[in-house]
């Protein structure tokens, strides 16, 4: 009985340490057309983000050496589904932006500037 109810407890508190950006989501195409699929999970005390598929302009599932690198890291809830102080990178340009994101239901908004120059995407939810 002291298990069973040890076991009540541990997976409620996991479940309060989500956060609703966890989970697969899509990136809109890039320069190149080409798009990827980013797992976004938590990261020490921050959220990052890992691109775990690459697809080519056609929709083609292929290889990069992107494939498992992180591309968000050092994001913190804000409240209201708004993220900040983070990272990211964008692997059609090879930049890195000073970045946030909004979460609004199966959409999330991710923006970023570097100096003066500011691009933004909507991803949509996957999983």
């Amino acid at each position: 009985m002291k298990f069973a109810l040890a076991l009540v407890f541990a997976g409620a508190a996991s479940a309060a340490h989500t956060d609703p950006v966890y989970g697969l989501w899509q990136t809109q195409p890039g320069d190149d057309g080409a798009y990827g699929q980013v797992e976004i999970a938590a990261c020490g005390p921050a959220i990052c983000g890992t691109l775990v598929r690459g697809f080519d302009a056609e929709g083609r599932q292929g290889s990069s050496d992107a494939i498992g690198r992180k591309i968000v890291w050092d994001m913190t809830p804000q409240g209201g589904g708004s993220y900040g102080g983070g990272k990211i990178w964008a692997p059609d340009r090879d930049k890195t932006y000073s970045s946030k994101m909004t979460l609004d239901g199966t959409r999330l908004k991710v923006s970023g500037c570097v100096a003066v120059l500011c691009r933004s995407q909507v991803w949509t939810r996957v999983q």
